[in-house]
């Protein structure tokens, strides 16, 4: 019987005495692997952005401005919006903006408008109304000046929805409601709740339409609503019984103890405050309150932020990988506060440029430096662009 080394030699096994070869070394990831992902921009920036078009867009009637302004929100919202479920309600904002627009035309139409008007359009059948409802007609001469001033007003208020859509578009809820202070954490779930409906109500829509369509079923028309209804309110219904469930595993509600006279002192300062938000409002709007207006509202916002601060003891509660305020927040928030102090000061330099006149019809014209502050507005999309990595919903 030959030897056993000899044995496992013939079937094939390496021999005892040769050296085995060195294991493989790793090889590196690539470069773009290597690289660390991008932190997304803080919610908050995007929501001052935002709201700092919309305060512009009430600053002028001039379509003109407000098509620039609608044009500069689109075009950041699709470049800088993540693959989110929640970042898909940009569309549905803009078709509640054309619905909007088209109710106020059809209003000016068929109700009439109290501006006087020489360029007849058409003449409707006027029917007559009792005593009561002096004022108002259903019916009659349209004018151009009519549909003029109503497509003015009705894309002001178009535009003030499409820069909300734009928020709602590139702010994350969740992540909004972490970077609120205490004191405001129980309101600011109840707004981000109301905020994240529509999108969370578009996305089951949209999931149960394509659902119908892959089984043949019609998708489209009353039937096919009124089928699709019933599991979208199912849906909204669990998905409540499932907050309320997290939020009541979290202690959602718990409050610490604090003294009296902190609890008097934070009430105080933010009643006051409030108060003095609204009276320094107020006399900058009026002509006779310019002298204390801003003065007023200062120490109001002072006395409000310090109350604010006071009330947060009254709410301990921790933040996961708080987001942080960093450079590219302030840029995209002065990118959108430029933008809304150069309309405001246009509107009070140059009024007709802005807000022109319907009586007598005037072709508007578009002011040079107010639309190049607009242009301002682009700053996100080249400061902030898309990270390559899809967020949690």
């Amino acid at each position: 019987m030959p030897p056993r080394a000899e044995r496992t030699g013939a079937v094939g096994t390496r021999p005892a005495s040769a050296s085995a070869p060195p294991p493989a070394q790793p090889q590196p990831l690539p470069h773009h692997h290597q690289a660390p992902l991008q932190r997304t921009l803080h919610p908050g920036a995007w929501w001052l952005w935002a709201l700092s078009l919309g305060i512009a867009a009430t600053r002028t009637t001039n379509p003109l401005l407000l098509a620039l302004l609608i044009a500069t929100s689109a075009y950041v919202v699709v470049t800088c919006r993540p693959d989110a479920p929640w970042s898909r309600s940009y569309s549905a904002f803009v078709k509640l903006a054309l619905a909007v627009l088209l109710i106020r035309l059809t209003f000016a139409i068929t109700l009439g408008s109290p501006l006087p008007g020489t360029h007849v359009i058409v003449i409707l059948p006027e029917l007559p109304l009792p005593d009561w409802a002096q004022g108002i007609r259903l019916g009659g001469k349209v004018t151009a000046e009519t549909l003029t001033f109503a497509f003015y007003d009705g894309l002001k208020l178009a535009t003030l929805l499409i820069c909300v859509g734009g928020a709602n578009a590139l702010a994350n809820p969740s992540r909004l409601l972490k970077s609120l202070p205490g004191a405001l954490y129980e309101m600011g779930v109840a707004v981000v709740v109301a905020l994240t409906f529509a999108p969370s109500l578009i996305a089951d829509v949209q999931r149960l339409r394509a659902a119908r369509r892959l089984r043949g079923r019609p998708d489209n028309g009353i039937r096919g609503l009124l089928q699709v209804a019933l599991p979208v309110l199912e849906g909204a219904l669990e998905r409540s019984i499932a907050l309320a469930a997290a939020m009541d595993a979290r202690g959602y509600g718990r409050t610490a103890d604090v003294p009296r006279g902190v609890r008097r002192t934070t009430t105080a300062l933010t009643l006051g405050g409030l108060l003095g938000i609204c009276g320094g409002t107020y006399g900058l709007l009026t002509a006779e309150g310019a002298a204390y207006g801003m003065p007023v509202l200062l120490a109001g916002a002072a006395a409000a932020l310090a109350g604010l601060r006071l009330g947060g003891r009254r709410t301990p509660r921790t933040r996961y990988r708080p987001d942080p305020w960093g450079t590219r927040a302030w840029l995209v928030t002065a990118s959108g506060a430029t933008v809304a102090a150069a309309l405001a000061v246009a509107a009070t330099r140059d009024p007709a440029a802005l807000n022109p006149g319907v009586i007598p019809l005037v072709a508007p014209t578009l002011p040079l430096w107010p639309a190049a502050a607009i242009l301002l507005g682009l700053l996100p999309a080249f400061i902030a662009p898309n990270v390559p990595h899809k967020e949690p919903s």
